[in-house]
């Protein structure tokens, strides 16, 4: 048993890892979002890109949108139970748990990242069901065996999982390390279970390569944008959904949703694991 001054601690050490002097993506995610979990930094960071980059204002709500899209697909029409969020960001409005909940309470979710900041959001305005699970598990998709062992004590691998991964393989510079982690993901998938997948694209707009060189010049954590050819990569063997890999905004919109202005340079498919 943990006592008081030892939880005390632990928060005082997490804290000291959150540096407000410089630009986080999730962050920086809040504040084009619109939300206000954010310092100047941040802020500065996204008003210096929007500057050479301005699709960057449409990438952050129509990747949300997606993923909400994404969720109910899943939970109604494809009947999963379980979701393992990667590097969702600060909690917003309509939420993985949110959705798969309302549609049925008993669902299980495990959101992951490996911001002190955004874990400490999930865990405390995230509330489960009765009947369901949600748990915030501190780990990096770039080590998938130590993520799916903390992820195995809520959810059951050997039945169907949907896999998110809204913004996440951007930070995976490396194409072998990218699809190596898609592998292992998948290997630990029973079939049925679905990934998710959004990737800022090299081939919609050449103005975000300027906006991705500013970020990586400022940032520690490095993005990387892939074609659509790459990111064709990363889900082979899959079975694409309809309409496949397509521009986010073009994955099933909703009729009558609001609509991000302007196209936005992403990527986006949701693919399942062959077999029952």
């Amino acid at each position: 048993m943990i006592d008081d001054w030892q939880l005390d601690a632990i928060r005082k050490t997490k804290a000291r890892r959150i540096d407000t002097a410089v630009p986080n993506p999730a962050r920086v995610a809040d504040f084009l979002n619109g939300s206000r979990n954010n310092f100047e930094a941040d802020r500065r960071a996204a008003r210096t890109m929007l500057a050479t980059a301005p699709a960057l204002a449409a990438i952050v709500p129509a990747v949300l949108a997606f993923h909400q899209r994404a969720v109910r697909f899943l939970a109604r029409e494809a009947g999963i139970r379980q979701f393992l969020d990667v590097g969702a960001g600060l909690p917003g409005a309509d939420s993985s748990r949110d959705i798969a909940q309302s549609v049925d309470p008993a669902c299980r979710v495990v959101y992951v990242d490996n911001d002190p900041m955004v874990l400490s959001y999930v865990r405390a305005f995230s509330r489960s069901t009765a009947q369901g699970a949600i748990a915030a598990l501190e780990a990096k998709l770039t080590d998938p065996a130590a993520l799916l062992a903390g992820a195995a004590a809520t959810l059951d691998f050997r039945r169907p999982v949907a896999v998110l991964l809204p913004s996440t393989l951007p930070f995976i510079p490396s194409a072998a390390r990218a699809a190596a982690v898609m592998s292992a993901l998948l290997a630990a998938l029973s079939p049925g279970s679905y990934v998710a997948l959004c990737h800022l694209a090299s081939d919609l707009d050449p103005a975000l390569r300027a906006g991705a060189d500013y970020w990586n010049r400022m940032s520690p954590q490095q993005v990387i944008l892939r074609s659509r050819a790459e990111v064709a990569r990363l889900v082979a063997g899959l079975d694409l959904v309809a309409p496949g890999l397509v521009p986010v905004s073009e994955w099933r919109p909703a009729s009558g949703g609001a609509r991000p202005d302007g196209p936005a340079p992403v990527y986006a498919v949701l693919a399942r694991k062959p077999g029952r």
